[in-house]
């Protein structure tokens, strides 16, 4: 249960970070956790699975990837405790071999909605973005790229790593420029933390601003997404709870011990409008957001609705 405890303790802290992170990381600690659990009865297995699950979970409120990691990992129809722990590893395996290959197969989607010559905003640290800019990098392509700081935890600087290291030419803003550098961009590509039903990208904090601005400025706005990030539960109407984090990661406690007449905000994610997204690329294909609900029944499955 220890190791357990560590990844949900490092994925509440955001020392794993990202949503395809998180999921792929989540599965593996549920994977591990069954594979040493040693129970007299099966009603016991049963319990300790759900509770690993909960801990799991609760860490971090808005990235759908994680419950739909651990639902997907945690399946299983037995009637034993080896059978049980057998179908958990081999689902929990079988969703971290669909994750690490989703994104190939949104780089080599997405590539192909990048011409020569273009310029690329985007915003944090997506895996799934930098894998489409990379990919049209390796093609020949001459993209080069405007990366958003990304405050307060500026995952702006890991991503200009990232591409520095694959020899995309990029550029670092600060959050607040993201207005008027859109006249230099021809696409915008960010990444998702969840989509609704009805199409709507649940992403880091600032990402409706430079959908705003992309709109604005007649600039193709597009979210990379795994179907994994899809979230079921809007479906029947569920919303999405916006995590609000420390006001630490914004200003020094101490400063704030000074400033009795202060509080601070500190959301961690915005919903960008459909309306103001033109396509998410998955690794299921290229979609409009009005196709979200074909994507969760399709591809994902209502199945995840069930407690």
């Amino acid at each position: 249960m220890q190791q357990l405890l560590d990844t949900a303790e490092k994925i509440r802290t955001m020392e794993i970070r990202g949503a395809g992170r998180i999921a792929v990381a989540a599965a593996g600690a549920l994977r591990d956790y069954v594979k040493d659990l040693q129970v007299s009865s099966f009603e016991e297995f049963e319990t300790k699975v759900a509770e690993a699950s909960r801990i799991l979970v609760e860490t971090r409120p808005t990235a759908v990837s994680l419950p739909n990691a651990v639902k997907l990992a945690g399946r299983y129809d037995a009637s034993t405790i080896e059978e049980a722990r057998e179908q958990i590893i081999a689902s929990a395996n079988e969703f971290i071999e669909r994750a690490e290959k989703a994104l190939d197969t949104i780089a080599e989607i997405g590539a192909k909605r990048l011409k020569d010559g273009d310029v690329v905003m985007t915003h944090c640290n997506s895996h799934a973005a930098i894998a489409i800019i990379k990919a049209a990098h390796k093609q020949g392509k001459n993209i080069r790229v405007y990366a958003t700081e990304s405050r307060p935890r500026r995952q702006g600087f890991i991503t200009i790593r990232e591409l520095n290291d694959a020899g995309v030419p990029t550029t670092l803003i600060v959050d607040s420029a993201v207005r008027l550098t859109m006249k230099e961009v021809d696409v915008v590509i960010v990444g998702a933390d969840s989509i609704t039903a009805n199409g709507a990208l649940v992403n880091k904090i600032g990402t409706s601003q430079l959908a705003l601005a992309a709109k604005e400025a007649r600039v193709n706005f597009i979210s990379a997404a795994e179907t994994y990030k899809f979230h079921p539960k809007t479906v029947m109407g569920d919303m999405i709870e916006i995590e609000d984090r420390s006001p630490d990661e914004v200003i020094d406690p101490e400063i704030m011990e000074k400033l009795p007449n202060v509080k601070v905000s500190n959301p961690a994610f915005d919903v960008t409008p459909a309306e103001y997204i033109d396509l998410i690329v998955t690794d299921a294909g290229a979609f409009p957001p009005a196709m979200a609900f074909v994507v969760i029944r399709d591809y994902l499955g209502l199945d995840l609705l069930e407690n």
